[in-house]
């Protein structure tokens, strides 16, 4: 017989380490070059889809869609129409949001007035069939946003107020914006044709499935 002391059976789950939770990971602030590179990146790939959307005749919802119905009506330049509409939504994302993601969404827009205004110059597209514009242009348009949002910044109007519901109501932001992005191409009927609010229709949709998917409380933390 063996002369070990005896020990109860081990019970593997209690000896298996528990996950990591949230709370048990150290999250680190973005520093300034990566919101910069970010802010950057984002605008330029927006700035890309609206220059698909400006060739192929289409437009996009929220304050840009907005600047596209007056630019279509008008033939103001795109990019001022744009940096003017989103200029009351300042102070809501001031007192909303707090100054850093106002700071940070007003180098946006001014960037992306300049990029839209100024890309053209540089490159041109020869050929573009409207349903590429509109499925590449969505999916730029997503990307671009989840950029800017994961680093605290947007482009504005409809984007300010989706983000701020979320966070407030807990309402997806893709669904809010959705809605929203409609409302205004549903307007451009009165600018364009239906076969093109069709398609920008389209873009809509695969934009805001996009963000929808992609930006989901609780699975990425945003600082």
């Amino acid at each position: 017989m063996s002369d070990l002391p005896l020990h109860p059976p081990v019970d593997a789950a209690a000896t298996t380490p528990a996950p990591a939770t949230m709370d048990d990971l150290t999250i680190r602030s973005h520093t300034l070059f990566e919101d910069a590179q970010a802010i950057f990146t984002g605008t330029l790939f927006v700035s890309l889809a609206l220059i698909l959307f400006a060739q192929a005749g289409l437009l996009t919802g929220g304050t840009a869609g907005a600047a596209f119905v007056l630019h279509y009506a008008t033939d103001v330049n795109l990019g001022r129409l744009f940096f003017l509409i989103n200029l009351p939504f300042y102070w809501f994302a001031w007192t909303r949001m707090g100054r850093e993601f106002t700071i940070k969404t007003f180098i946006s827009i001014a960037l992306l007035s300049l990029m839209t205004e100024f890309s053209p110059r540089l490159f041109a597209i020869d050929r573009l069939h409207p349903a590429y514009a509109a499925v590449l242009g969505g999916l730029l348009l997503g990307s671009g946003c989840l950029f800017l949002a994961r680093h605290r910044a947007s482009l504005g109007g409809a984007t300010i107020v989706s983000l701020y519901l979320q966070k407030a109501k807990g309402w997806r932001a893709g669904k809010v914006q959705m809605a929203m992005d409609c409302a205004i191409v549903l307007l451009a009927l009165t600018v364009i044709s239906p076969e093109r609010v069709a398609y920008s229709v389209l873009a809509a949709v695969v934009m805001n499935l996009f963000i929808a998917v992609n930006h989901r409380p609780g699975r990425y933390a945003v600082l």
